[in-house]
């Protein structure tokens, strides 16, 4: 088989499997103000935790974990390469909540494709992104 090229087994069933829940998992060197940013600053309900690791959950289907890099066997990437995306129904007011708990959000502002948007780092440097709909319009689909 050539590279970056996948081939069906005869084995395999033909549906993909259904997955049930998604957890991404960030790794962190400076992992208590993670776990404070996530907690306290986003407000997110820890479902699983230890002295090393915190499971968010985000909804019923969605986790975010915060693994301490130093006892992980996976090391910290400081942020680099990572946006995270969560849609929230009301942008100003998630923005507005962030700015009262202390945390500092960039300003709300319009994307290429119509949602409005607004960019937040977490003490790891991972970049969030919270974004809502906004009104679709052909430039926007366009643009």
């Amino acid at each position: 088989m050539q590279p970056g090229r996948f081939q069906a087994a005869s084995f395999f069933v033909s549906t993909p499997p259904t997955i049930n829940r998604v957890n991404t998992i960030l790794y962190c060197s400076r992992w208590r103000e993670c776990v404070a940013f996530y907690r306290d600053g986003l407000g997110l309900a820890a479902a699983f935790e230890n002295d090393w690791f915190v499971e968010f959950e985000l909804n019923s289907a969605s986790r975010l974990s915060v693994a301490d890099a130093r006892r992980a066997s996976i090391q910290t990437a400081h942020g680099s390469g990572i946006t995270m995306t969560l849609k929230v129904e009301d942008i100003r007011a998630a923005h507005q909540m962030l700015r009262q708990r202390g945390l500092d959000p960039g300003p709300v502002k319009k994307h290429a494709w119509g949602a409005d948007v607004f960019y937040l780092r977490d003490p790891e440097r991972n970049r969030i992104e919270f974004w809502s709909d906004g009104p679709v319009t052909v430039d926007s689909i366009e643009g």
